[in-house]
């Protein structure tokens, strides 16, 4: 356990980072899962509000340092191309 001030200090913060980072992490998983049911369904019309929505929330963590900006093309473009192959199939 620290002992000196500042040392305790980070460590709150570095808690509640933490607790937002967790629930960032699980709302897009959720997002993401929605997503992947939409096209298993094949209700494309679904599927692209999910999508439009992965997009935003991907960028928005981005943004906030929750995951790697690579990482959030990375997954969204991976979304979309699978969408994109979803919507030739039918």
């Amino acid at each position: 356990m620290a002992n000196i001030k500042s040392a305790k200090k980070r460590i709150l913060i570095i808690n509640k980072r933490t607790a937002r980072n967790r629930r960032i992490k699980s709302h897009l998983k959720a997002i993401i899962k929605n997503f992947d049911a939409a096209l298993a369904s094949s209700d494309l019309d679904t599927a692209k509000e999910k999508l439009a929505l992965a997009e935003k929330r991907l960028k928005k963590a981005a943004a906030k340092g929750t995951i790697h900006r690579n990482a959030a093309a990375r997954k969204t473009s991976r979304l979309t191309k699978r969408f994109n192959q979803a919507k030739a199939a039918q």
